[in-house]
């Protein structure tokens, strides 16, 4: 049961990361787009240097649940990445319980307001020619953290099934492997052997 709840909120944040590919492509061609026009026809348009940073957005608040999902974030990893696969499944989910739900749920509630002021005075972009509807963008804002509190769900089920034991020699056992293996060629690379077997300090 867990296992398939687990598949179902990974296939959800799929599905987010697919879009999130396909807003990066459309912010790729528009940037392509807008150096073109500037270097080469000497012009530009205002409404499209601002979808520029209008897509930017759109990648980086839902490219927040994706990344979740795939366990992409930054995390200081000094202690962590010496742990079992049991421990770092346990701080995981008390991570999502205690940091993460707490945090995206204050941002989205907090936002909507933001995003209905938006909404009721029309705002539009300041210069001259640019994009109407600044409230689109802003609504992204307390959406995406909805999500992430969808998906950090899914990465607690993923978390606590690896913490039963219900992953047996799969591709987290295997990754834990990896970084084994990892930690110790790092404690080691600092040591040569030569070829009369004496251990020299690099």
């Amino acid at each position: 049961m867990l296992l398939k709840l687990e598949k179902g909120f990974d296939k959800f944040a799929d599905i987010i990361g697919y879009f999130t590919a396909f807003v990066m492509v459309l912010m790729i061609l528009n940037v392509t787009y807008d150096v073109i026009m500037r270097y080469f026809f000497n012009t530009g348009s205002i409404a499209m240097q601002e979808m520029e940073w209008h897509l930017f957005s759109v990648i980086i608040l839902l490219g927040i649940s994706y990344t979740l999902k795939e366990d992409g974030h930054v995390r200081v990893d000094l202690i962590y990445d010496r742990l079992t696969q049991k421990k770092k499944a346990k701080i995981n989910m008390v991570g999502v319980v205690l940091f993460i739900i707490p945090v995206a749920l204050l941002i989205a509630v907090e936002s909507i307001p933001f995003v209905i002021e938006s909404f009721n005075s029309n705002e539009q972009s300041g210069d001259p020619g640019g994009l109407p509807y600044r409230w689109l963008v802003k609504s992204l804002i307390p959406l995406s953290f909805f999500l992430l509190i969808i998906t950090s769900i899914g990465f607690f089920i993923k978390n606590l099934n690896v913490y039963k034991g219900l992953h047996d020699m799969d591709e987290y056992n295997l990754k834990g492997e990896i970084e084994n293996l990892k930690n110790e060629l790092n404690e080691h690379k600092h040591h040569v052997v030569d070829i009369d077997g004496k251990e020299e300090n690099k």
